[in-house]
C-alpha cells in the first residue's frame, strides 16, 4: 500500500539521500516508545511486518530488497517477537514518573491490528474469520504459515506477522470511512447530527436503493463524499442517493457486501470455508451494519471487544511477563471478561439478489 513504510524510505532517499544514508537505527513509532522507555532499539515483530521490508517466511529483514532498492540495511535493528521483555524503565524515566525502576517494558503486539486479532475471543473448534472494524476494514484469517502465492497476489492480501509467530492474513479495504466523511460533509452544512443518529435514519430507508464499490479510488480521499457518492451511481446508471438516510445506509449495505466479497476471496484463496466471522473493534458498535453483514454472508457474526486493540495489548503484555500462558489463554480471558453480541443472518436471499447487483458494479 502506498504508505507502507518501503515507499516512504525510497521517497525520504530521493528528496534528502543523506538524511537517510546518516541514519543510525530505523525504529518505528511503538518500537520508538519502548526506546525511550529503556534506551533500548529494537523493532516489535508485528509492526516490522506491516513495513514491507520483511520476509514474511523468515519474520527477518528483506535486506536483499532493501539492497536492490538502493537503501542502506545498517540502520535495521534486531526483530523482537511480540511480548519480549525489553528490560526496565530507565532510571531517569522512572524517577520522573515516581515507578520503581525495576518495572520491566514488555513489547504487546505493537501494530493496533495484531493486537486486536489476538483479542478475538475465538473458539479453537470454529472456523472462524475476522473483521477488524473502523474507519479500514482488515478481513482475513489467522494462519501458522504465510500464504504466498498468484492468487492471494491477485486479489492482493498481505502476510502480516501475529502474536506467537502466526500470520495475520488479510486485505485492507476502506471500512466506516465514508460513514466519517458523509458526517463531516453533513456537519459543513450544518446538520450536527451523531453516528446514533445517522444510523437510526439509514435504518428506516429504502434499502438495496444505490450500491457503490467501497473500494472505489475515489472514496480513498478526504472530502465531498457525498458528491463522489453521487458521481458514482450516475456513472452506474443508479439513483442518486439524496438525504442523509439514504446515503448512510448506500455505504453500509455497500460495505456490507464488500465484506461478502473479500470473504469469498479469502475462501477460495485458502481452500477453506468459515463459519462464523468475529468483529472487533470500534466499528462492531453499528448494530445495523452488524445485521447487514450478518445477512450479506450468510453466517453468524461474533461482535465484541469493541477496545480489542487495547485489550490485546495488555494481554499480550500479561503473557511476555509470565502471567497468562499463551494465544489460547488470551482468547479464554477475552471470552469469559466481555459478554459478546451475535448477529444470525435473516432475509439473506434479499442480499443474494443485491450481491449479483454488486458483483456486477465491480466487474464493470
Amino acid at each position: 500500500m502506498v504508505f507502507n513504510t518501503l515507499y516512504q524510505l525510497v521517497a525520504a532517499r530521493d528528496a534528502d539521500p543523506e538524511l537517510v544514508a546518516r541514519a543510525d537505527k530505523l525504529l518505528f513509532m511503538p518500537d520508538l516508545l519502548h526506546y525511550f522507555f529503556t534506551g533500548r532499539a529494537v523493532v516489535e515483530s508485528s509492526i516490522a511486518s506491516t513495513s514491507q521490508m520483511t520476509d514474511p517466511r523468515t519474520g527477518g529483514w528483506a535486506t536483499e530488497l532493501l539492497e536492490k532498492l538502493g537503501l542502506p540495511t545498517r540502520m535495521l535493528a534486531s526483530i523482537v517477537p511480540s511480548g519480549t521483555s525489553l528490560g526496565p524503565l530507565r532510571a531517569e524515566v522512572a524517577n520522573e514518573v515516581d515507578v520503581d525502576a525495576n518495572v520491566q517494558v514488555i513489547a504487546p503486539a505493537a501494530h493496533d491490528t495484531a493486537s486486536a486479532v489476538a483479542a478475538v475471543p475465538a473458539d479453537s473448534s470454529t472456523n472462524w474469520c475476522y473483521l477488524s472494524s473502523g474507519t479500514w476494514s482488515l478481513i482475513g484469517a489467522e494462519l501458522d504459515q504465510p500464504c504466498i502465492n498468484d492468487a492471494a497476489r491477485a486479489v492482493p492480501f498481505t502476510n502480516e506477522g501475529g502474536v506467537d509467530g502466526t500470520i495475520r492474513f488479510l486485505k485492507n479495504i476502506n471500512g466506516l470511512w465514508l460513514v466519517q466523511e458523509c458526517r463531516r460533509h453533513f456537519q459543513k452544512q450544518g446538520i450536527d447530527a451523531s453516528y446514533e443518529d445517522l444510523t437510526n435514519q439509514a435504518a428506516t430507508a429504502e434499502p438495496f436503493r444505490t450500491l457503490v464499490d467501497t473500494n472505489h479510488e475515489s472514496f480513498a480521499s478526504a472530502g465531498e463524499m457525498p458528491d463522489k457518492i453521487a458521481r458514482f451511481a450516475r456513472s452506474t446508471k443508479q439513483p442518486v442517493p439524496d438525504g442523509v438516510g439514504r446515503l448512510v445506509r448506500c455505504c453500509l449495505e455497500s460495505l456490507a457486501l464488500t465484506y461478502r466479497h473479500t470473504l469469498g476471496q479469502l475462501e477460495r484463496v485458502l481452500d477453506r470455508s468459515f463459519d462464523v466471522l468475529h468483529i472487533v473493534g470500534g466499528g462492531g458498535r453499528n448494530n445495523l451494519l452488524n445485521q447487514m453483514t450478518a445477512d450479506a454472508i450468510g453466517r453468524r457474526v461474533i461482535v465484541g471487544p469493541y477496545e480489542a486493540t487495547a485489550t490485546g495489548n495488555v494481554l499480550v503484555q500479561a503473557m511476555g511477563a509470565g502471567d497468562v500462558s499463551n494465544r489460547a489463554h488470551i482468547r479464554r480471558i477475552v471470552a469469559n471478561t466481555f459478554e459478546p453480541e451475535v448477529y444470525e443472518p435473516r432475509d439473506t436471499a434479499a442480499w443474494d439478489r443485491a450481491y449479483e447487483r454488486f458483483a456486477d458494479l465491480l466487474t464493470h
